[in-house]
């Protein structure tokens, strides 16, 4: 088996709390991390013991090295686009982790960067192989909701932040930080390979940056269902992150439970529209009531190791193209769109310090 040799660029809480566990742990014999750029002494330190591997201050003495296989981008969200074609131009494979970009101008340049140089781009939106979202995507393509009218999705929680990932000038705030993730689903079953109509108000409720915290999204699109999508840090009763309206019957479910209620139209008693008044018995006014034979299905998982399937689908992928010249699953050109999303939904709500 192939191994591919890694360098991660950061020791924060993505580099070493997602990256650097994953790949150190993973036992199928596919990854090595053979260096780590962090500017942090004590985290450098603890990378060489962790992982046995080299570690350097500036990412920049990584561009001589001939002996790595992908560069992961795990530096500041805004620090993404220009370290990632740096590594492009200096003839690196680079998986670079959410969010993507702040513009949808600088995800073509990192486009035109890779193909310029024959190299991989990916992005680590590792949420599109998280269980539940698949189990979601295999009820929807079932049928036995019928046609689906309203997707609503909720990434909620409650929280006061105080940390660079509130400030605008580092590409932070909900949208940025937490919305690459619902967003790539939401546009993901939106299926539309255009701009949607866009609809957004952000707000700044416990942040102590300048970044929002509070984000709603309607997104809308011709022949597609309605999609209502919130990122909210000042939600203390979250009950939900999905809820699927459809002609036959509701899906309503989170992380580690989905249940989807749901009637068969040859189950149900055969109706025909009156324009007159209903009567019931004496000419008293009756309602249009029925009774629908409902199925019900429920499915669980222990959320012990959810979020490593996700990332272990991610990898895959990138393990696969870079290895056996597969596609990627999520790529660059799916990325782009919901960043275009994102810019817009900033242009509409112009607060703060918007660099």
């Amino acid at each position: 088996m192939e191994k591919l040799r890694i360098a991660i660029l950061g020791q924060g809480r993505s580099g070493r709390d997602i990256h650097g566990k994953f790949l150190s742990d993973d036992k199928s014999g596919k990854y090595e991390i053979v260096c780590v750029a962090e500017p942090m002494q004590r985290r450098r330190e603890r990378a060489k013991e962790e992982y046995n591997c080299t570690a350097v201050a500036d990412y920049k003495e990584l561009f001589a090295r001939k002996d790595i296989d992908l560069v992961v981008n795990a530096t500041p969200s805004h620090l993404h686009p220009p370290v990632t074609e740096e590594f492009l131009d200096h003839g690196f494979n680079v998986l670079c982790e959410k969010p993507f970009a702040r513009t949808a101008a600088q995800v073509d340049s990192m486009i035109t960067a890779a193909k310029r140089n024959g190299k991989l781009l990916a992005v680590f939106q590792q949420s599109r192989f998280a269980p539940y979202f698949v189990q979601i995507k295999k009820i929807l393509e079932s049928g036995v909701l019928g046609r689906i009218i309203q997707i609503a999705i909720q990434f909620d929680g409650y929280g006061r932040r105080w940390d660079w990932q509130c400030c605008n000038e580092f590409c932070g705030g909900n949208l940025y930080n937490t919305g690459p993730h619902p967003m790539d689903q939401a546009l993901h079953l939106l299926n539309y390979p255009y701009m949607p109509q866009v609809f957004c108000r952000m707000d700044r409720v416990n942040t102590f940056g300048d970044a929002e915290d509070f984000v709603k999204i309607i997104l809308n699109a011709p022949g597609r269902p309605l999609v209502d999508l919130q990122i909210s840090s000042c939600n203390a009763y979250s009950d939900f992150v999905y809820h699927i309206q459809g002609s036959r019957g509701t899906l309503k479910g989170g992380l580690t439970e989905i249940k989807w209620r749901w009637f068969n139209e040859g189950e149900a008693p055969p109706q025909k529209l009156i324009k007159t008044p209903l009567c019931g018995e004496d000419d008293l006014p009756k309602y249009p009531a029925e009774e629908l034979t409902w199925h019900e299905d429920l499915w669980k998982i222990d959320g012990a190791g959810t979020f490593t399937t996700a990332v272990d689908g991610l990898y895959q992928t990138v393990y696969d193209s870079l290895t056996k010249g597969l596609p990627l699953v999520v790529t660059p050109e799916q990325v782009r769109q919901q960043i275009q999303v994102m810019e817009e939904c900033h242009r509409q709500n112009p607060f703060g310090d918007q660099l």
